[in-house]
């Protein structure tokens, strides 16, 4: 009985961990989200993603429809405005990645 409960509440478990992800965007901030960031004249897209997140706001993903939160700042940040591949879990509640990694999907 005892080993029938816990493969039960293992397999519950199993069920509800999430599966990483991969998910494909330009690297962001929840700020200017989805769009072009030409507000700052004489600063690139990257410089101004930086400057936006100084603050309350932070770096996100937007996959061309949603714009997503990065768990990940530090990594994200050397991301700013590039096309990247991030690899993780998304929580709807929070809309976060729980990021795994991130590969620059940008020629260099």
């Amino acid at each position: 009985m005892r080993s029938f409960l816990l493969s039960l509440l293992l397999t519950a478990v199993a069920m509800h961990a999430h599966a990483a992800e991969t998910f494909t965007g330009v690297i962001t901030d929840t700020m200017c989200g989805a769009k072009p960031h030409t507000m700052m004249k004489n600063h690139t897209a990257p410089e101004c993603v930086k400057m936006c997140t100084k603050g309350p706001y932070v770096y996100a993903l937007f996959d061309g429809a949603t714009v997503m939160k990065l768990s990940d700042q530090k990594t994200s940040a050397r991301y700013a405005a590039q096309k990247v591949k991030v690899t993780g879990t998304y929580d709807e509640k929070s809309k976060t990645i729980k990021v795994a990694s991130i590969e620059s999907l940008t020629d260099n």
